[in-house]
Formats: structure tokens, sequence, C-alpha cells
């Protein structure tokens, strides 16, 4: 039984040809494109980019109204703590307040 031979340089030039030679051949076998597929291929295409753009559209006008939705309810939790939160008087303020109890009390006694 005869062991195997490892092809030599030109056996696999000669294998690289013939492989070239049969692409080429499957290539100018295969039939032209015609234009009006063409154009249907490039509307196609055109229509698909379209609906990704408006997808992408629709996905960022929705990030930016959460977006407002949370900077809106931060405001109004920092109105609600702003509100929430004791006033502090002012000296005259509790002076003020001070002197309307005590005439407050001196009218309930009379």
């Amino acid at each position: 039984m005869k062991g195997y031979q490892q092809p030599g340089f030109e056996d696999r030039v000669a294998a690289a040809k013939r492989a070239k030679a049969e692409a080429l051949e499957k290539l100018r076998a295969k039939p032209p494109v015609d234009e009006a597929e063409l154009a249907l291929r490039v509307e196609r295409e055109r229509a698909r980019e379209a609906a990704a753009a408006e997808k992408r559209a629709a996905v960022r006008l929705a990030k930016e109204e959460a977006l407002a939705a949370k900077a809106e309810q931060a405001r109004l939790a920092a109105e609600a703590a702003e509100a929430a939160r004791p006033k502090v008087l002012t000296p005259e303020e509790q002076k003020a307040a001070r002197d309307a109890r005590y005439a407050a009390r001196k009218a309930r006694k009379k």
C-alpha cells in the first residue's frame, strides 16, 4: 500500500488556478441584476433606514420625557421638603407674634 504524499508546489499552484477559474466561471454564469429589482432593493433599504431612524427618535424622545418627569418629581419633592421645613422666624417676627399673643390675652381678660 502506497503512503500519503504531500502535494508539491506545482500541484498547489495548479489547484489554486483551478479554484480561481471555477470561481470566475461561477461569477460569469450569474445572471445580471435587473434594474427594477435593484431599484426595489434600494427602496427597501431606504425604508428600513427610515424606520430605524424613526425608532431611534422615538427612543430618544421617551428618554427625554422620562428625564423631564424625573426632574419634575425632584422639583416637587424639593418644594414639599421646603414646605414641610419649619419656618424660622426673625427676631422682629417673634416680637410681633409675642405682642399679638399678649394683646389677645389682655382682650380675653376684659
